[in-house]
Order: structure tokens, then C-alpha cells, then sequence
């Protein structure tokens, strides 16, 4: 078997792999963003692979791949499923594994604390069909994924970088809550049928118009850049109405300073009807644990809007009004409810409230692709 150092030649969608004693930790968010903010919350999605795949030609019949995934555990909440691996070869969906050890990082809803146990390294083993083909192997969007080594029977060659570069940002939707595989999140969907590469900076709980990511993003090389915003600004409570505007001003500066001349996609909130018209916070449903479904409830009071609390109804007014003011040929504004609105809400609700099934995904990455994306080419 040979052996392949994995270097971001091979591995695609990250910002930086960080040694460790075991391997390599994967990151989206360079060191300079991510020492910028203790959140916790931000620096678990962070870590967390979605869009990341490894990228391949080989002739190689079997391929090795040695690596430690963190499992979280929620106490009182059901069992999360483990991730998914997906192995494409020549654009197919050949196999799906899950992989079993691992760290484990137990959180607790309440106080917000997590406690991580260390575990072993574990190996998943694929047999590809005979001939040359071009492999892509996604990694699990929502599981921390430590790399150890990559080995086959034959030589491996990363694949030549001959896409254009799609970067998108946006919150746990974008990341692919409730998604059921790497290749089945929104923005996987619709890089897929675009034949674009993707770069995915969805970050569960962390579109938040954090400046370092508007840095990231600045520096990152693209071709399309596109930002989803609304569900974290007002789930999160941190924004009202007066500060909104000029935030995202700032925040589409900072990125046009690296990309002057790219299309660049403003995306407001899809259907979601806990806020459409009542401010955050959004918490945890009690009540929903004891049924062993996990559910999510709108907690602010609707009479504060008129005093600057954000809904959804606000945010997609404020983000159509920035785009107006800005006088940016390049800069479109996407409506989310054409990607997800109210009458698709009927037909395929949300299961907790707050995040898209696994059919939803799909159908807003179609969308988008169609809608956002096809324009462009």
C-alpha cells in the first residue's frame, strides 16, 4: 500500500490542516479568525468538514483512509446519527460509510458546557471499480474529523483545480443541519449540478457578520461569492434594526476589497415561521425532550419590533434595501422565499421548527442552482 501526504492539494474546502500528534485537524477558518472569538459554538462548526472532500485520480482498486471523528452526545436529547462519508467516483455516489471510535464531546443543552473524552483512530477501507478514475471522497459535514493517512494499492494524484470556485456563507442551514449526507447539503446540492467547487463557510449558529469572517472571505480566491443571512441574526438576539444595515455594509466592503469583480449573491432568510414575525431569542422546546423530538420556539415578544428587535419579515427588508442603496451591478439579491417559502413550509415542514429535512435540502439547492447560479453562466 502506498501512502499520500495529505496536503491541501488533496484535501479541498479547507482554510488550513493543523497537525497533531494523531494527524491533522481540519479547519474552514484560518488561525488568524479563529483566535479572534472564544465562542465555542463557532469554533466546533469551524472544525466541523462540510464541503470538504478529498480530491483524487487513481487506478488504485482499494483506498485506505485512517481518521478520528468526534461524536457528540447530548444528554436528555435523542442520539445523533454518525456521520456519513461519501465516495463519488466520476461524478456517482459509489459508497457511504460511518465510522465507528472516535473522541466523544458530551454537551450539555442547559449549561452550555461540554466535556471531551479522547478515543482511537479508526479505518475505513473502499474498493474502487478497475481503470483511472477521479475519486471524491466528502467527508461528514456535521462530525469533526481528524485525518491520519490516506494509503491505496496504486498511486494517488490530486485532481487539477479546473472549476470555477464558489465560497458561500451562511448559518447552520448553509453548514446542513439535518442533512443526511455530505453531498445531500443545500450548497452541495447545487455546486454539484453547477460544476462549481465548492468552498462552504456555513457555520451552525455563526453567520453572525463576524468581521473575521468577512476577512476569510476577502481572502479566500473565488470566482462567486454569496452570503446567506437572517436566521442567526435574530435566533441570536444580538442585532437591532439601526446597527443591521450598516453591518452588512461593512461586512460587503470588506469582501468586495478581495473580490472586486465577482458576482457577488446577497441571499435573505428562507421560510422559517417561529420568526417571521417574532424577534429571538430562539430556545430549546422542553417540552419536546420528554417526546424524544428536539424542537425549537421563537422566545421574544413580537410587541419589541417596533422598538428594533430583528425578525425575518425585517431582515429580508433591511438586505433588500442595502442592496438598492450600494449601486453594484455584481451584486444580486436572492430571495430565500423562492428557495423555501411559506407554501413549500405546508407541503415539507421543518422537523424541528428550524432546519430543513433532507428533502428541503434538496430542494433548495435545486433552486438555487437554477434560480442563483445558471444566471451567471
Amino acid at each position: 500500500m502506498i501512502t499520500t501526504p495529505l496536503t491541501t492539494d488533496l484535501v479541498r474546502g479547507v482554510a488550513e490542516l493543523e497537525p497533531t500528534p494523531r494527524g491533522l485537524r481540519l479547519h474552514r477558518l484560518p488561525t488568524t479568525a479563529r483566535a479572534q472569538t472564544t465562542d465555542g459554538q463557532l469554533h466546533q462548526s469551524e472544525g466541523q468538514p462540510a464541503g470538504v472532500r478529498l480530491e483524487f485520480h487513481t487506478s488504485a482498486r482499494r483506498v485506505e483512509l485512517d481518521l478520528v471523528p468526534t461524536k457528540r452526545v447530548y444528554p436528555g436529547a435523542p442520539p445523533r446519527p454518525d456521520g456519513v462519508h461519501e465516495i463519488v467516483v466520476d461524478g456517482a455516489v459509489l459508497h457511504r460509510r460511518t465510522a465507528d471510535g472516535g473522541d466523544t464531546v458530551t454537551i450539555d443543552l442547559a449549561t452550555q458546557t461540554a466535556r471531551r473524552s479522547q478515543g482511537e483512530a479508526t479505518t475505513l477501507t473502499v474498493e474502487l471499480p478497475e481503470g483511472g478514475h477521479d475519486v471524491e471522497w466528502w467527508l461528514p459535514h456535521d462530525e469533526e474529523t481528524e485525518l491520519v493517512a490516506l494509503r491505496s494499492d496504486a498511486p494517488v494524484t490530486a485532481l487539477p483545480r479546473s472549476r470555477p470556485v464558489w465560497l458561500h456563507h451562511g448559518s447552520s442551514i448553509s453548514h446542513g443541519s439535518n442533512a443526511t449526507t455530505p453531498t445531500g447539503t443545500w450548497p452541495a446540492v447545487a455546486a454539484r449540478l453547477a460544476g462549481l467547487d465548492l468552498v462552504n463557510l456555513g457555520l451552525g449558529g455563526s453567520a453572525l457578520l463576524d468581521p473575521f469572517v468577512a476577512r476569510t472571505m476577502r481572502d479566500t480566491p473565488a470566482d462567486v461569492v454569496s452570503l446567506k443571512l437572517g436566521i442567526n441574526l435574530v435566533n441570536q438576539d444580538l442585532l437591532r434594526v439601526r446597527a443591521l444595515g450598516p453591518a452588512v455594509h461593512g461586512f460587503l466592503d470588506t469582501i468586495r476589497d478581495g473580490h472586486p469583480d465577482a458576482p457577488l449573491l446577497l441571499v435573505t432568510p428562507i421560510h422559517c415561521a417561529i420568526h417571521e414575525d417574532t424577534p429571538g431569542p430562539t430556545a430549546f422546546d422542553p417540552a419536546s425532550l420528554a417526546t424524544g423530538r428536539l424542537r425549537f420556539v421563537a422566545a421574544g415578544d413580537p410587541t419589541e419590533v417596533a422598538s428594533g428587535k430583528l425578525t425575518l419579515r425585517v431582515v429580508r427588508e433591511v438586505l433588500a434595501e442595502v442592496v438598492d442603496s450600494r449601486g453594484d451591478g455584481r451584486l444580486v439579491l436572492v430571495d430565500g422565499l423562492s428557495l423555501y417559502g411559506a407554501d413549500d413550509a405546508a407541503r415539507l415542514p421543518m422537523p424541528d421548527d428550524l432546519h430543513p429535512d433532507p428533502a428541503t435540502h434538496r430542494l433548495i439547492g435545486e433552486r438555487f442552482a437554477e434560480l442563483a447560479l445558471a444566471p451567471l453562466a
